[in-house]
């Protein structure tokens, strides 16, 4: 998912590579039958950006934030079966 909202980012004219973009995930497990499976998914991807280039492209980065898992090859094929949620944190440089 990092990979997709990077790649929608740059189309947008924000820079997301060389560490301006990183994500933590964490995953909950759960036991059925005695085996563990993934139930929840949360990824808080952390964004560096100037703060000038933030103010002028804000509402971009929250669309791209908001529409990239539909995009994503890794959300479309576990969003159905395992629930997905995500934050941004936005560092101002």
């Amino acid at each position: 998912m990092t990979g997709t909202f990077g790649g929608a980012l740059e189309a947008r004219g924000i820079s997301a590579s060389d560490g301006l973009l990183c994500s933590d995930s964490i995953g909950e497990l759960e036991k059925e039958s005695g085996v563990l499976v993934i139930k929840r998914i949360h990824v808080n991807y952390i964004l560096r950006v100037d703060v000038n280039l933030f103010t002028e492209k804000e509402s971009a980065i929250q669309r791209a934030f908001d529409l990239h898992p539909n995009s994503c090859p890794v959300y479309k094929s576990i969003h159905s079966s395992i629930e997905i949620t995500k934050t941004l944190e936005v560092i101002h440089t």
